[in-house]
């Protein structure tokens, strides 16, 4: 006897339409999550807005300045907006900002990261939590604490330091010194160094301690110390981090105002050694010179704050560019 057995068929069940899966991946199928998907979107409309109107503000009173001016802006070594005719240059500023935060970066980025490492691979647990919670206190000191602490006992104490680079690389012409206070680019840098290194150490710090702890037990098992663990483990991984870190920095550095007021003894002049008093920022001239600036004044202190904001702008987007090109050759990847 044939027994046929008979197999009912389910009909597939519907998909749903491209719209609805869209709306699915933005989460907007239900009215909370629409709620929050609006805030966010206008978020992050209303921060492009204000930064263009920011730069719009700065666009058009830096026109206003600039086609009074006699000279060539970006080239004059002179600041006298006052004048007849009006002259006045960003030459010295570009220089003293660039160069005092090259400076910063330079002495604050391996120091950051020699105590980020310590405290996340080397300090025992009682000894890294009392410095990482002194680090965080460095961060939250206001700006004119840092600028009255380098005015009254770092810049008094610099000479020997001065002394020393003199005698052995002045040769060089950098480090050349008259004998003079020591209140020039070199000791604004150190201060900025000193202001932007809780900056750093915090950021390598967290990046350090998302590092798989799979990477670096494997390359313990394959023999290796501890400083290679951290060079082929360690460092590899976080070095997109450590860029984004370092640039957080340099941001602060390039805008710091007070405390390189306060250190600094500005002149408009552009000297081959760091460690002759002279030089200026873009934010120590706009502080000290914009109370008492004339309405052309302030258009050409804003004309510098513009070129100020393109800098800063190229440089959080050269850093991105770094970031996303290394991205790949990184273990986050991994």
């Amino acid at each position: 006897m044939d027994i046929s057995t008979k197999t009912d068929t389910v009909p597939p069940a519907p998909q749903p339409s491209p719209t609805e899966q869209k709306r699915a991946a933005r989460g907007a199928t239900r009215p909370g999550d629409r709620v929050f998907l609006a805030l966010s979107r206008g978020s992050g409309i209303f921060l492009l807005v204000l930064m263009a109107a920011i730069a719009l503000f700065l666009s058009l009173r830096a026109a206003s300045a600039i086609s009074k001016d006699e000279a060539n802006f970006f080239t004059t070594f002179e600041w006298n907006p006052t004048g007849i005719p009006p002259q006045f240059g960003i030459a010295v500023l570009a220089f003293g900002t660039i160069v005092s935060s090259i400076i910063a970066l330079a002495i604050a980025v391996p120091i950051s990261l020699g105590i980020a490492l310590f405290i996340t691979h080397y300090a025992p647990r009682k000894l890294g939590g009392p410095i990482a919670y002194v680090i965080d206190l460095l961060a939250a000191v206001p700006s004119i604490v840092y600028g009255l602490w380098g005015v009254l006992v770092l810049v008094p104490h610099l000479g020997g330091l001065y002394g020393w680079l003199d005698e052995y690389l002045g040769w060089t012409g950098i480090f050349e010194w008259q004998g003079g206070a020591p209140r020039a680019m070199f000791s604004v840098g150190i201060l900025l160094a000193i202001m932007i290194l809780p900056i750093i150490t915090n950021v390598s710090r967290e990046i350090f301690r998302q590092v798989p702890q799979m990477h670096e037990e494997a390359a313990l098992a394959l023999g290796a110390t501890r400083w290679e663990v951290i060079r082929m483990s360690v460092l590899p991984y976080g070095r997109s981090g450590i860029i984004s870190a370092s640039m957080l920095g340099l941001g602060r550095a390039l805008g710091e105002t007070m405390a390189v007021a306060m250190v600094l003894s500005p002149s408009f002049d552009i000297n081959a050694s760091l460690l002759d008093p002279g030089g200026g920022t873009f934010a120590q001239n706009i502080a000290s010179k914009f109370n008492e600036a004339t309405e052309n004044g302030r258009d050409a202190l804003i004309a510098s704050g513009l070129v100020l904001f393109v800098i800063t702008l190229l440089v959080n987007g050269t850093a991105r560019l770094i970031i996303e090109r290394r991205k790949e050759f990184s273990g986050a990847n991994a």
